[in-house]
């Protein structure tokens, strides 16, 4: 027996208009910490003497465990019950919460965030999905799925503003108290919800699991290091296969592991077995066109938020809150654009939607490259960061309801572990990738200006080159010449080595937009299989 072919978990009803309530708090909570992250970047680089790699790192890492352990967690609602999972992942979360408010260390600091947390998600979020699905029917599941979208996007959104304004007047560690109390608030109001009872009982597919996370972990660790190892020219590598880097062998590990995983489920479903992922639903063109496009909306999104705010607070000296003012724009067209588009889904189909948001994030990416100078640009930014939120939020209204109306009833744990698989896969995707294209043209364009610059004597570019193939980060242009300056350099060198590592800073972050900006057009040939108007798909 295959979980396509399992009948759908039993349920008793429960008041389905306030169901939603309980379940967007969750949805806001699981979305928060990282859009707070992205503005604590100064903080935390400060408070754990730190660096940007290793915050970067905890970011990526916190939505690597979640993809990680998505389609695990959706297996784990169907065997013991979807609301049950639910609230033991939201308790799970809120240590990993407690222990992140007060870590000492940033080593703790990504234990209980990036891989508690991470793992208390990996449990909610499927159930949230298939939860949803369960409480509402027709237009009014379109219509929980855009207010979850609006929620989710509002919470990367607003949580600048939120976390910005604790950040600045007190501490980050507050926001991660504050979840603590809103998991309290959700458990005491999840009997709102309709409770489910677990399906058939079955075997857990740990083999499948463990290739499941180790493929995805291999991949996404490849794209992270890229900056340090280089992609095919060694920089910081290890090792040198060949006489190249190893990142693109061990993202070629990953790929080869997760050929395996499929090739495991295949052989589960041919023993009768229950696998980790009925592979049959992904014949589902709906599906994999939905699927693609959450893997787009978070890689760009993740992508955008990291970017803009290392503009903002180390190329523009902004604190935290000043950080989270700039990017309001975003979240309230955000917003606006998650519940619009939920309302007109049904007229316009999800196709021409989510093709309208992809085209007007490409068009905020280039209007926000064109504002990236030395002095802020204020009203073409915030018209920029808006767009963003209109796009992103066009995304959110549409995908999570046909990812879930396009399978089988008794597949909606599966799907959710699938949708949030593929939203955590292209955030930790999104931060490693556009991270390590700003990291390299950071280095790349530092090297080049200070080439041509011809007051640089030749030795300071000599020892320029040595500290850049060491490794480069983005830090405030005062603090480099403070560091120069205590190496030895003379103040005109230093001055005018600190000038080109600012305008490279600039550089660096117009790559990573034009990346995102990429990203988006990319994406749009994958909408092709997505629904057109009533439910209409294109012809094989």
């Amino acid at each position: 027996m295959t979980a396509a072919d399992a009948p759908e978990t039993g349920r008793t009803t429960a008041p389905a208009s306030r169901a939603v309530l309980p379940l967007a708090i969750a949805q806001f909570i699981m979305v928060l910490d990282s859009s707070v992250m992205s503005v604590s970047i100064s903080q935390l680089v400060e408070e754990f003497d730190t660096t940007v790699s290793t915050i970067q790192l905890a970011i990526t890492l916190y939505a690597l465990v979640m993809a990680a352990l998505m389609l695990t967690g959706g297996k784990i609602g169907d065997l013991f019950g979807r609301l049950r999972m639910f609230r033991v992942g939201l308790v799970i979360y809120a240590v990993g919460s407690l222990m992140t408010a007060f870590a000492p260390t940033v080593e703790v600091l990504i234990v209980g965030w990036s891989f508690i947390e991470g793992a208390g998600a990996a449990l909610v979020l499927p159930a949230l999905a298939a939860l949803v699905a369960g409480s509402y029917e027709g237009p009014a599941r379109a219509r929980a799925y855009g207010l979850l979208g609006g929620v989710a996007g509002a919470g990367i959104a607003v949580g600048p503003l939120i976390g910005g304004w604790l950040t600045t007047a007190y501490s980050w560690r507050w926001v991660f108290a504050g979840e603590v109390v809103l998991v309290i608030v959700v458990l005491a109001v999840s009997g709102w919800i309709a409770r489910d009872t677990p399906g058939p009982r079955f075997r857990l597919d740990l083999v499948g699991a463990l290739l499941s996370a180790l493929g995805l972990a291999l991949i996404v660790v490849g794209v992270l290091q890229s900056g340090t190892w280089g992609w095919l020219q060694p920089v910081q590598s290890p090792i040198t296969p060949f006489g190249f880097a190893l990142t693109p062998f061990v993202i070629a590990a990953g790929l080869f592991v997760l050929w395996g995983f499929f090739a495991w489920e295949r052989r589960v479903v041919a023993r009768g077995r229950v696998p980790l992922l009925d592979i049959r639903n992904l014949r589902i063109p709906e599906l994999r066109a939905g699927l693609a496009s959450l893997l787009a909306q978070n890689l760009i999104l993740l992508g955008i938020f990291f970017a803009v705010p290392i503009y903002l607070q180390v190329t523009q000296g902004m604190d935290a809150f000043q950080t989270g003012l700039r990017l309001l724009p975003t979240s309230i067209a955000m917003l606006l654009a998650a519940t619009i588009g939920a309302r007109v889904g049904s007229r316009f189909g999800a196709r021409a939607i989510v093709r309208v948001g992809l085209l007007t994030i490409a068009v905020a990416g280039i209007v926000i490259v064109a504002t990236i100078e030395p002095e802020l640009a204020t009203l073409p930014f915030g018209i920029g960061m808006a767009l963003v939120g209109l796009g992103t939020g066009l995304l959110a209204s549409q995908l999570g309801n046909v990812v879930q109306s396009s399978v089988p009833a008794a597949a909606r744990s599966e799907a959710g572990g699938l949708q949030y698989t593929a939203q955590n896969l292209g955030s930790s995707l999104g931060t490693a990738l556009i991270g390590s294209f700003m990291v390299g043209a950071l280095a790349t364009s530092v090297l080049g200006l200070i080439a041509e610059d011809p007051g640089i004597e030749a030795a300071v570019a000599d020892q320029a080159h040595v500290r850049v193939a060491d490794g480069i980060e983005y830090l405030p242009p005062a603090q480099v010449e403070r560091a120069l300056l205590d190496a030895g350099f003379a103040t005109d060198q230093a001055t005018q080595v600190v000038e080109s590592y600012s305008a490279a800073q600039l550089v660096g972050v117009k790559a990573g937009m034009l990346a995102c900006t990429a990203a988006a057009l990319v994406a749009l040939p994958f909408t092709r299989r997505l629904p057109g108007r009533h439910g209409s798909t294109p012809a094989a």
